[in-house]
């Protein structure tokens, strides 16, 4: 029996994991759950799973996650230390879900164990890639893709040598504004950009996707998951969602990755990699497509590509820089307080500003962390005026 953790576990892919977990009956016993602020939810996960342990990121929500699972044998604790000291228990596989800058010391912690983790936290590698790989390899410990355009590359890798793969190709939906305009671009409100034409997404992720800094930090993940330099890393959009990894051979021989556009097959793959599990996600019909299109992104509306590519060139906390822009950003778009089209603007500004400064830990990456989202709200606040 896998012994499994779900950090992240009420969040969009948290949720995909657990219903994962409920297919797998009796392969698997979940050790710990940590939820945000969805403290119903957690705790309905908690008794479903009968999971050991359930932990809530929010204190201020433990009294009613107390009272939830009272009459339970579920351990229960709540604040960011427990999130990470809960993320320290030893489990054969984790799933390292939790967004943003907040997912990256509970990942550290469960890196450290040793054992498998399921990376569906981009930050992890985007923001301390170097710190994080070097923790992968001193503890050990394996990392396996969860986004889909990675877990599609490493699934067409498989186990061939470094020096047979000529480049890795990274699908991009093009998101609700594939064929939008500037200036339509530019009016676009949260509402409009939520709207994803082919994935079931949270808002952080959605608007990533519209903006396509999404497949920016996908460019630095994929740089660092699988050692290539951004040169080797092509994207291309592809509308129906259908293709999400392909891995070009120095033979000439170009092998794609399908399926239906469902997280839960990375998650699954993950989950019982080296073997394979059955699920119940939906078939892929290619005849029901007829056809599939492939273009290259447009440079001008989609800007992030171009950025995400300066940072992975500049190094240093330039990633880092990037990030933590952008999730201010898109917190101050969803909130009205700026335009979409000043996303990037504002993202471009702040690594303008800031550089990319050396970081050796996880101290140094924290701090660029906030140095970056302190620049960023400034912004925010003068186009807001």
């Amino acid at each position: 029996m896998k012994t499994v953790t779900v950090l992240g576990c009420t969040g969009s892919i948290g949720c995909s994991t657990v219903d994962l977990l409920h297919q797998a009956g009796d392969d698997v016993s979940t050790r710990v759950l940590v939820g945000g602020r969805n403290v119903s939810l957690l705790a309905e996960q908690a008794k479903a799973l009968r999971a050991e342990q359930a932990v809530i990121a929010d204190e201020a929500l433990l009294p009613e996650l107390k009272s939830l699972l009272a009459g339970t044998d579920v351990r229960v604790s709540g604040g960011r230390s427990a999130v990470i000291e809960a993320a320290g228990v030893p489990a054969d596989w984790t799933m390292a879900a939790i967004t943003g800058a907040a997912g990256l010391e509970p990942t550290l912690a469960a890196v450290r164990n040793g054992r498998t983790i399921a990376l569906a936290n981009k930050e992890a590698l985007v923001c301390a890639g170097d710190v994080m790989l070097r923790a992968v390899t001193d503890a050990g410990a394996r990392l396996l893709p969860v986004d889909s355009e990675h877990n599609a590359v490493f699934q067409a890798m498989a186990d061939r040598q470094d020096d047979q793969v000529e480049k890795i190709i990274l699908t991009a939906s093009g998101g609700p504004f594939r064929t939008a305009t500037l200036e339509q671009m530019e009016a676009a409100s949260p509402a409009q950009a939520l709207k994803h034409p082919t994935w079931t997404m949270g808002a952080k992720i959605s608007i990533d996707s519209a903006s396509m800094f999404n497949k920016g930090l996908e460019v630095i993940e994929a740089a660092r998951i699988f050692g290539l330099t951004e040169d080797r890393i092509d994207v291309l959009v592809h509308p129906q969602s259908v293709v999400h990894g392909m891995v070009q051979y120095t033979d000439g021989s170009l092998i794609a990755q399908m399926g239906s556009a469902d997280m839960r097959i990375p998650i699954a793959h993950c989950l019982a990699w080296p073997k394979r599990m059955a699920t119940t996600s939906p078939r892929l019909d290619l005849a029901a497509f007829g056809t599939l299109v492939f273009e290259a992104p447009d440079p001008v509306r989609f800007p992030a590509l171009r950025l995400a590519r300066q940072a992975l060139r500049d190094g240093g906390a330039a990633s880092t820089i990037l990030s933590a822009a952008n999730e201010v950003a898109v917190e101050a778009f969803l909130n009205n307080r700026i335009g979409f089209l000043d996303i990037p603007r504002i993202v471009e500004a702040v690594m303008t500003v800031l550089g990319s400064p050396a970081i050796n830990d996880l101290d140094a990456v924290l701090h660029w962390d906030s140095e970056a989202r302190r620049a960023a709200e400034d912004r925010v606040l003068k186009r807001a005026a």
